[in-house]
């Protein structure tokens, strides 16, 4: 194998640059329109461009997806800036996604990074609460929706230069339930309910404590958790510390470089090119995928930040986001292994 293939075996097959062109211009319109004009809401306009874009079009229900993507994570980030009004909204709407992150992963790796991405918009959303001009959450809804349905129309003109019908063919629903009720049943039922135990705890401890502890960036600390939610993790108390560490690591890199720079435009500009190379290059693997896919949310969503110079708040929240996610590591991995105890002393007395 050479080097070149190395360096690329981590993803899936040769690079997209049909998908990863639609991400880069769907982003740089939004982007640019923010520059020049200073309204918030091309920020969520280039958001919703990005978290469309996720899915290839070219596939036979890629058309499907992005559209039903664009418009659950609108609802998603809508919700989630709607909920930073409250801690009581905070707490039940962040606790349900995620114990919809931890029921989607148990259907999948496909379905786990729709449960991903809506989980991340709804951060998103509470972190940037007023942080802008916005104060209406049916606007950041609408303007995210906005930015995925561009994306679309680039997406159709992709299609018709591959010479594909604009609209494929609607696949059978119940086929498709079928196969996700048969991954799910090979899962163990208790290690399955412990990790929606732990997704559902540690988001709504998340989005409880932005909202009580009024964080500004408060999407900095519920990002930072997500790196460890992994149904795979399950079992291991290495892995999940590692995944956090990786993840508050990203996140330093990502503030030295913002708070280095300064500059809403090199910002604009260095950020587009990594958009269109991680879309290129999109993950293979899930952990991958989820650390791949929460970088760029961060890098999209500060790209016109004009306060890199308060780099010490999104460190904090960072550490205390990485703290929460070993917190919840280690009551998860502690809470399984005493079950697996009892378990085994109720085996061993019935014989």
């Amino acid at each position: 194998m050479t080097t070149g293939k190395r360096l690329l075996a981590w993803h899936s097959g040769p690079p997209e640059w049909g998908p990863a062109i639609i991400a880069g211009l769907g982003c740089a319109l939004p982007l640019l329109l923010g520059l020049a004009s200073g309204h918030p809401g091309f920020l969520w306009a280039s958001v919703g461009a990005f978290f469309a874009s996720l899915y290839n079009p070219l596939h036979r229900f890629g058309m499907l997806r992005l559209l039903a993507l664009a418009l659950l994570g609108a609802c998603s980030a809508g919700l989630g800036f709607w909920s930073a009004e409250s801690a009581i909204l905070s707490l039940w709407l962040f606790g349900l996604h995620g114990f919809l992150l931890a029921w989607l992963q148990r259907l999948g790796s496909e379905a786990g990074k729709l449960g991903l991405c809506l989980l991340v918009c709804l951060c998103l959303g509470q972190g940037q609460h007023g942080l802008a001009g916005l104060r209406n959450a049916d606007a950041v809804a609408a303007l995210f929706f906005l930015g995925g349905l561009w994306v679309a129309l680039l997406a159709f003109g992709l299609r018709g230069l591959h010479g594909l019908r604009m609209w494929p063919y609607m696949p059978h629903l119940m086929a498709i339930f079928r196969v996700l009720r048969r991954h799910a049943k090979r899962l163990p039922e208790r290690r399955w309910r412990l990790h929606a135990l732990g997704c559902s705890l540690a988001c709504a401890a998340a989005g409880l404590i932005v909202q009580l502890a009024d964080l500004p960036r408060g999407h900095w600390l519920s990002l930072a958790l997500l790196a460890s939610l992994q149904l795979e993790y399950r079992g291991s108390l290495a892995r999940p510390l590692l995944a956090s560490l990786a993840s508050l690591g990203a996140a330093c890199l990502l503030i030295y470089l913002g708070h280095g720079l300064q500059s809403p435009a090199t910002m604009v500009a260095l950020a587009l090119p990594l958009i269109v190379l991680c879309r290129a290059l999109q993950a293979r693997r899930y952990g991958l995928f989820m650390l791949q896919v929460i970088l760029s949310f961060l890098l999209l969503a500060e790209s016109l930040a004009p306060d890199w110079q308060l780099a010490q708040a999104r460190l904090f929240n960072s550490l205390i986001g990485t703290v929460l996610a070993m917190l919840t590591a280690l009551l998860l991995y502690g809470l399984e292994q005493w079950l697996g105890a009892r378990h085994g002393t109720g085996e061993t007395q019935k014989n």
